[in-house]
């Protein structure tokens, strides 16, 4: 069966778009004006290493047996669709167009993942004990989730690493890291069933390269337990935040290694906090594996490069990891630091806007 699914975000939204298009489902992009004519007369371009294999493996979502399409987010109604996907940044919501169709969503009763890094509220209503009033802080309009029913909300961990290539046009994008989307399951059984359809059909991919039908790396892949798709904080403030500097940003790769064994102080420390709130070790990633695979990310991390470039507001995954770590008292004085480098880089933005 062929789904049809909405995606709010155009950029890693086309990654998981272009897979569930060459998997047969129906996907339509919501995105600018300007990257809707590219993806409607151009398709989507993914370019993605594939092991065993030199240079990468472009697909071109033309070529799928699904359909990719591109619009403006007041030319779609979430009635229209199966499954709806966000891929924008947290900030991005809050824009009027955008924010009138993210609350059209919560209305639809349509059920909803999030691929983004920070967690929307509705997901992490769906944790026992978990004081999500407290986390309002960390959004930068947490009232535009008021709409949504966390019965009809998942999260999804974006663990696949991608960017557009500047010298590019804006309907390419690059995988630098082609690890998994890992969901969790939604609630009720009919709506993860949309997921473990998709997964499955994701899996069954062969594409054809000179003439040998292979398999494609980043894949879905449905979990039982609502904690998984939270191992992506371990990394996020092991790797991703750390890359914020006093005066300029470093990479991924600069941030985890070049002190190794305090970034596994503090990997470890976030898998802690976790656990306080229910997760278990089978739900985190080990770090060596993380470590592993940040030696290939040598660009420094959306959020910082976002902070360089004079950005007012980017997601607070860091803030939301240290509030609730203090409602569980746990305290670590590196990720306090963390969180107020991107404070200091924040105020500066902000006053030279």
């Amino acid at each position: 069966m062929a789904y049809n699914i909405l995606i709010m975000g155009a950029s890693y939204g086309s990654l998981l778009g272009t897979k569930m298009a060459m998997a047969g489902h129906n996907v339509n992009l919501v995105c600018l004006p300007a990257e809707v004519e590219l993806f409607n007369s151009s398709g989507a371009h993914v370019r993605m290493p594939v092991r065993g294999r030199a240079g990468f493996v472009h697909l071109d979502s033309r070529q799928a047996p699904g359909k990719l399409t591109a619009a403006s987010p007041g030319d779609v109604n979430p009635a229209d669709y199966d499954l709806i996907a966000l891929a924008m940044q947290e900030p991005q919501y809050r824009s009027p167009e955008v924010r009138t169709l993210l609350d059209a969503v919560g209305q639809s009763g349509v059920p909803c993942m999030s691929i983004m890094n920070m967690p929307p509220l509705p997901f992490l209503k769906r944790i026992p004990g978990l004081d999500t009033d407290s986390l309002k802080k960390c959004y930068t309009d947490a009232s535009v989730w008021d709409s949504f029913d966390p019965e009809l909300f998942t999260l999804c961990s974006p663990d696949p690493q991608a960017f557009r290539p500047p010298e590019e046009e804006l309907n390419v994008l690059q995988v630098a890291l082609p690890t998994n989307f890992k969901a969790a399951a939604f609630v009720r059984d009919e709506h993860t069933k949309i997921l473990r359809d998709i997964q499955t059909d994701i899996e069954a991919i062969r594409f054809e390269v000179d003439g040998e039908k292979i398999e494609l790396p980043v894949k879905l892949k449905v979990h039982a337990s609502v904690f998984v798709p939270l191992a992506k904080w371990n990394m996020l403030l092991a790797g991703n935040y750390r890359c914020v500097q006093a005066d300029d940003m470093r990479s991924i790769k600069d941030a985890v290694h070049s002190d190794l064994e305090l970034s596994k102080s503090v990997y470890n420390w976030v898998g802690e906090v976790c656990k306080a709130i229910g997760a278990s070790a089978a739900d985190q990633v080990p770090f060596d594996k993380y470590a592993n695979a940040a030696l290939g990310l040598a660009k420094p991390s959306s959020a910082a490069r976002a902070l360089l470039a004079g950005a007012t507001n980017i997601e607070r995954a860091d803030c939301i990891v240290r509030t609730i770590a203090a409602q569980k008292g746990l305290h670590n004085e590196t990720v306090d630091e963390m969180v107020a480098a991107v404070d200091v880089w924040l105020k500066k933005n902000r006053e030279n806007a």
